[in-house]
């Protein structure tokens, strides 16, 4: 059984390590509201931009376009993950990096297997995890949440959409945590490349005249689209990072308190237990000196 000192230095430990995790829970909960109310304002622009898109689309010819024409053969694919920078945030980096394992190892494992399937990872975690991995990088971006920009956005989708256009890659898969809710982030997989038609065509409401002409003005709302569609799964991606971190702090010092609780009852145990053995020897020297 420990001893009273040993049980002293757990429970101050113990202690120190819960004020850092109530700290963290409120630095989490700080920076979760900038981070939520940031992903759900850029929710309708991108929304917006995704119909204006599709609306225009309606009007012209795509196979002009080869970012909006789907591939006869589908030879390479690259996929986008991306992670955190930082840990102390539960599963969130674990659960996507399940994700993306899985998918490599089931759905793509044909183009896995011929080493066809090009890696692109986002944030530090999914850098350190690739690095490795088996899978071909094309090319890191690492602490892009410490600074969030939209130009760390526009690179992305650059380097991705270059890749396509050059028919280096045939397919631009995108794998990110989606924010939700505070207590579930939803794992996501979507086709970034090429951009995927609506089921429905939505149209402009009232009569509109085109200037310059739909084709010219696709070719300047494709970069600014694709750019925006990094943007927004950047922000759910950080939304939902924060909020995991908020969770997994809380979850800490919950366990902390409930250790504490323990450990307390059993230094009460051990005290009272050296106390009564304190007095049994005073007792019995006593009786001994009495004997005597």
């Amino acid at each position: 059984m420990a001893t009273l000192r040993e049980l002293r230095t757990r429970i101050k430990g113990i202690r120190n390590t819960q004020q850092v995790t109530k700290a963290m829970r409120m630095v989490a909960a700080a920076k979760l509201r900038r981070s939520q109310d940031r992903a759900i304002a850029a929710r309708p622009y991108a929304n917006a931009l995704k119909k204006m898109l599709a609306s225009i689309v309606a009007k012209i010819d795509v196979s002009e376009f080869s970012l909006l024409t789907p591939r006869p053969v589908t030879k390479r694919i690259l996929a986008v993950v991306v992670a955190a920078d930082r840990g102390l945030c539960g599963a969130f980096n674990a659960n996507l990096l399940k994700m993306a394992r899985e998918t490599f190892q089931g759905e793509y494992q044909e183009w896995a297997a011929k080493n066809n399937l090009l890696v692109m990872p986002v944030g530090r975690r999914s850098v350190d995890f690739f690095a490795k991995q088996p899978y071909p990088v094309v090319e890191r971006f690492s602490g892009v949440f410490q600074k969030l920009e939209f130009e760390t956005a526009k690179a992305i989708a650059d380097k991705a959409t270059a890749l396509y256009a050059s028919g280096e890659v045939d397919r631009v898969v995108l794998f990110y945590n989606e924010f939700k809710t505070v207590l579930a982030p939803q794992l996501r997989k979507e086709v970034f490349l090429p951009i995927e038609p609506p089921k429905t065509q939505p149209t402009l409401s009232g009569d509109y005249i085109f200037e310059p002409d739909p084709t010219e003005i696709i070719g300047q709302l494709l970069p600014l689209y694709l750019a925006n569609q990094i943007w927004r799964m950047l922000l759910e991606s950080n939304a939902a990072e924060q909020a995991a971190r908020m969770t997994a702090m809380d979850a800490a010092s919950n366990n902390a308190k409930e250790l504490l609780r323990i450990l307390g009852i059993t230094y009460n145990r051990v005290r009272q237990a050296s106390i009564t053995k304190e007095i049994i020897e005073i007792i019995s020297g006593a009786d001994a000196l009495q004997n005597k």
